[in-house]
C-alpha cells in the first residue's frame, strides 16, 4: 500500500508542475494579447481558472502526503506517547471520513452538473469537477496507508 501511495504521489508531483507551467503560460499569453496586442483571449481565464482548480486538491493530496499540510501541534506534542498514537490513529479516521464525503458528494455534484457546459471552452462541467472525487480518491489512498503505518507502529515511535 506504502508503494502505491508512492507512486501516485509521484506522479501527480509530475502533473502539478505541468498544470502549474501551463497556467503560467497562458496567463503571460493573455497578458500580453491583452495589453501589447490590445486583444484579450476569451477562452485564456476561464482556463486558467479551471487549472487553478485541479492544482489546489492535488496539491492538497500532496501536502497531505508529505505531511506539510497545517496542523496545531501544541498538545499533541505535551502528550503521552500512547495518546499520541490514539490521537494519530482518530486523526486518520477524522481524514478518512472526511474524504468518504468528497468522494460520495464529489461523484454527485459532478453527476448533478453533468449536461453544463463552461461558457468558454465549451467543456462539460463534470470533467472539471470530477477533481473532487479524485482527489478526494487519492487522498483516501494516502489515509489508509499513514493509518495502517501508525497500526503497525509501537506507542512509543512517536
Amino acid at each position: 500500500m506504502e508503494r502505491i501511495s508512492l507512486i501516485i504521489n509521484r506522479w501527480i508531483e509530475y502533473l502539478l508542475f505541468g498544470l502549474g507551467f501551463t497556467m503560467t503560460l497562458i496567463v503571460a499569453v493573455q497578458v500580453f494579447f491583452r495589453y501589447v496586442l490590445n486583444h484579450s483571449l476569451f477562452w485564456s481565464e476561464e482556463l486558467a481558472r479551471f487549472i487553478l482548480v485541479w492544482l489546489t486538491f492535488l496539491g492538497a493530496s500532496c501536502a497531505y502526503y508529505r505531511k506539510v499540510n497545517p496542523g496545531v501541534d501544541f498538545l499533541y506534542t505535551k502528550l503521552s506517547p500512547l495518546l499520541k498514537k490514539i490521537s494519530a490513529m482518530l486523526t486518520h479516521l477524522a481524514s478518512m471520513a472526511l474524504f468518504a464525503v468528497m468522494i460520495v458528494y464529489g461523484c454527485q455534484f459532478a453527476w448533478f452538473v453533468r449536461l453544463q457546459i463552461s461558457p468558454a471552452l465549451q467543456t462539460p462541467k463534470w470533467i472539471i469537477l470530477s477533481i473532487i472525487p479524485i482527489s478526494g480518491l487519492i487522498l483516501m489512498i494516502h489515509a489508509v496507508t499513514f493509518f495502517i503505518a501508525e497500526l503497525k507502529r509501537g506507542p512509543h515511535d512517536h
